[in-house]
């Protein structure tokens, strides 16, 4: 199942991988694979946000890096006390 999942993003067509994602519901449905439910209800919900993948091939994994990166300099400071600062310290690292 998993192995089939990963091939609809190597789709063109935002329609066929459209069908793929609602035929991969389906057979987690059909097949009662309750380990899978959960990500099938959410494919199935963000439907429309996902397949925005398939117009220009884009994600927005440079934003999540980004967000990961801020999370660990803050677990480093072992929190905030300044947002001000905070946000001088990030502009003065990051930018």
């Amino acid at each position: 199942m998993t192995l089939r999942f990963r091939a609809i993003y190597e789709q063109t067509d935002k329609e066929i991988a459209a069908r793929k994602f609602r035929l991969w519901i389906k057979q987690i449905k059909t097949h009662k694979m309750e380990a899978f439910n959960s990500a099938a209800n959410s494919v199935q919900y963000h439907m429309p946000t996902i397949l925005n993948f398939f117009h220009n091939r884009s994600t927005n994994a440079h934003a999540e890096s980004f967000n990961a990166r801020i999370k660990g300099f803050r677990a480093n400071l072992r929190g905030v006390s300044n947002p001000l600062f905070f946000l001088f310290r990030l502009e003065k690292l990051f930018a």
